[in-house]
């Protein structure tokens, strides 16, 4: 195997690696402090597209973790950065929180149930009878079908709650139409968020919790791979994937010397 280059930029998924259930992952501060002491490029990254860069930058603070706004990239924003560069000052109707409305109308985009380009569906709260069953004329009507993320599940002090996979698997029975999805796994996100940092694949690194999303996402964008198991995939599931990260630990703390 050929050997790689040194690692020059960071990209970190946030729940199950940084944070679990609101409390950071010990070793979490010290990974952070040490990137911004070396002023290493780096993101935190969430498939979650409820929160702005500047809520989760606030949410991430009462926690003792200093991550400045331009070192967050949500699916979101990736979401947003794909219709910019596909249909600049598009139209689109939306079902999801402020995370998903902030990014479109910061690139212009006017939100509306008239005729949109596009039904673009991120995470929400409060999934509406009313607004799937729009979104199904709409897509039906012509509006092409994008949705920020595919997880099927996310989670809550209470056990797993139906997401945005869910809720669009729904959408394409009733309309016979896949979406497009923004998110992690696709290796766009990973791209994207290392073009808003001035990285490149060959040296940067993706930390993840999760095979199918963070480091599928990090293997197809051409990085290094770190599956820490502090979160969702657990050692015993490593070896039913057809593929491996480039390195597994315990945890981020594990991580920290290597910065």
């Amino acid at each position: 195997m050929a050997e790689r280059k040194p690692i020059e930029s960071w990209l970190t998924d946030m729940d199950g690696v940084l944070i679990h259930e609101g409390v950071p992952i010990p070793g979490a501060d010290a990974f952070i402090k040490k990137l911004r002491e070396t002023e290493k490029p780096f993101l935190v990254l969430t498939n979650n597209s409820i929160y702005t860069a500047r809520d989760l930058h606030a949410r991430l603070a009462r926690m003792g973790l200093q991550v400045p706004v331009e070192n967050i990239w949500t699916s979101a924003l990736a979401t947003a950065k794909f219709l910019d560069d596909q249909r600049p000052g598009g139209t689109a109707y939306v079902i999801g929180e402020a995370g998903l409305t902030t990014a479109l109308h910061d690139i212009g985009y006017v939100l509306t149930d008239h005729d949109p380009d596009y039904v673009v569906l991120g995470e929400t709260r409060t999934y509406s009878f009313e607004a799937m069953t729009k979104a199904v004329r709409l897509i039906n009507a012509g509006a092409r079908f994008i949705c920020t993320n595919p997880d099927e599940t996310g989670p809550s002090l209470e056990g797993p709650l139906p997401a945005t996979g869910s809720v669009a698997a729904l959408i394409t029975k009733a309309t016979g139409k896949d979406p497009y999805f923004a998110g992690k796994p696709n290796p766009l996100m990973m791209r994207t968020g290392l073009n808003a940092i001035g990285a490149h694949s060959e040296t940067s690194a993706m930390i993840g919790d999760r095979m199918d999303t963070d480091i599928l996402a990090g293997l197809e964008a051409g990085m290094q791979t770190f599956l820490v198991l502090t979160g969702l995939t657990t050692q015993a599931e490593i070896d039913r994937f057809p593929y491996r990260p480039s390195k597994i630990v315990d945890s981020i703390a594990d991580l920290v010397d290597r910065i």
